[in-house]
């Protein structure tokens, strides 16, 4: 019996090797780094680099202490064990020209998309002139009130129910129309800049 539970623990187990190699890949791309850019940090060849994460070339003690100054951890936090994240996401809202955005995602990797539940005041009624346009694409979804969106010549009333997807290159603007709304969204990095920072 102890033979059997130990031969199921060593199939569970993971190697020291592999588990290194995953939290090389985790570390850089929760860091949002390129392996270029690690390479560069740690001295390494970028062949290198990318055969040992890939597991095309064994890991050497050696290569430990660099890799981990490169990503930010010790040596020891490389080797550690994985730890399960809490899954929960939390971030207090943020507040700007009448808009409330609840982050619904983690702010991972650079250039990544990032969902919000959103809440535009009554009082946002009135648009910029000229109207935004940024590097982009947005996502809206509204849930609840009725949401007026400019884009480009078209003055739209979005109602609860109805999704809109546009490209930000597109001039643009969402406000309120009769009351405040409810809606979720999805930004890139672009459209969280403006709709947040102006």
């Amino acid at each position: 019996m102890r033979a059997a539970v130990a031969s199921a623990r060593g199939t569970t187990e993971e190697p020291v090797g592999e588990r290194v190699r995953r939290r090389l890949r985790e570390l850089r791309v929760d860091r949002g780094l390129t392996l270029e850019a690690v390479a560069a940090r740690a001295s390494i060849d970028l062949s290198t680099l990318s055969r040992l994460e890939s597991g095309k070339r064994r890991l050497a003690l050696d290569h430990l202490p660099v890799l981990a100054a490169a990503l930010g951890v010790t040596a020891d936090e490389l080797l550690a064990p994985p730890q399960r994240p809490d899954p929960r996401v939390r971030h207090p809202p943020q507040h700007f020209q009448g808009l409330t955005m609840w982050p619904l995602t983690r702010h991972g990797p650079a250039g990544g998309l990032h969902a919000f539940k959103l809440r535009i005041d009554a009082g946002r009624s009135v648009p910029p002139d000229p109207l935004p346009v940024h590097e982009g694409h947005d996502w809206i979804y509204v849930l609840s009130g009725r949401m007026r969106l400019l884009l480009g010549e078209d003055d739209l009333a979005i109602e609860p129910g109805e999704a809109v997807e546009f490209s930000t290159w597109t001039p643009h603007w969402f406000g309120a129309l009769d009351g405040p709304v409810e809606t979720l969204a999805i930004f890139g990095p672009q459209g969280e800049r403006v709709h947040l920072h102006g």
